[in-house]
């Protein structure tokens, strides 16, 4: 075989050899050195919460537009639920979480809170917080959306700060993380 064929015959291959690879690199399904964090969907059920679907929404979207790693999800009806929502005539209260998928944990958005001038929205945010594992940090100001309580019944802010996004982002970025317990502890928001 003359060389020109052969040189011809190495650079196909040398070519389909490196087309292969490029491809196999850009496959979604083969796990690269950076590639993006698997997300968590947690389910919830607010068919006990009648008056707060609103604030409820309201309070997911917060935490579905802040956060990357974790989805929140209306659990289908009569279907299975990480995070159960219940409207109560108390204060409000939370399992601390942070919630896996399989588990469960208890929110109760109390109307006690509410008749004192605590902003719905807010109350719902900040119990969702608890389930996705972050604890109150009393006293704070408005900015924190885990300040609660403490920050006033002007404040209406229901969007979790740069720490407390960075917090929920950490308690789901790893499969050791995905297999933590949930905390158990509930705490109460009263003031």
């Amino acid at each position: 075989m003359p060389l020109t064929i052969w040189i011809k015959a190495g650079t196909s291959a040398t070519a389909l050899v490196l087309a292969t690879a490029g491809v196999a690199s850009a496959d979604p399904a083969v796990e690269q050195p950076h590639a993006k964090a698997a997300v968590v969907t947690l389910r919830y059920d607010d068919s006990r919460a009648a008056g707060w679907e609103a604030a409820i929404a309201a309070g997911v979207a917060s935490w579905n537009a802040n956060v990357s790693n974790v989805r929140l999800v209306e659990a289908a009806p009569g279907g299975p639920a990480e995070i159960v929502i219940v409207a109560t005539t108390g204060w409000p209260q939370a399992t601390l979480g942070p919630v896996r998928p399989g588990r469960q944990v208890r929110v109760e958005l109390g109307s006690q809170a509410v008749s004192d001038g605590y902003n719905k929205t807010r109350i719902a945010a900040h119990e969702l917080g608890h389930s996705l594992g972050l604890p109150d940090t009393k006293p704070g100001p408005c900015s924190q959306l885990m300040s609660g309580s403490s920050a006033g019944t002007a404040c209406t802010n229901s969007v979790p700060n740069a720490t407390e996004r960075s917090r929920v982002q950490s308690n789901y970025a790893s499969a050791v993380a995905a297999s933590a317990l949930v905390d158990g502890r509930t705490l109460v928001d009263a003031p």
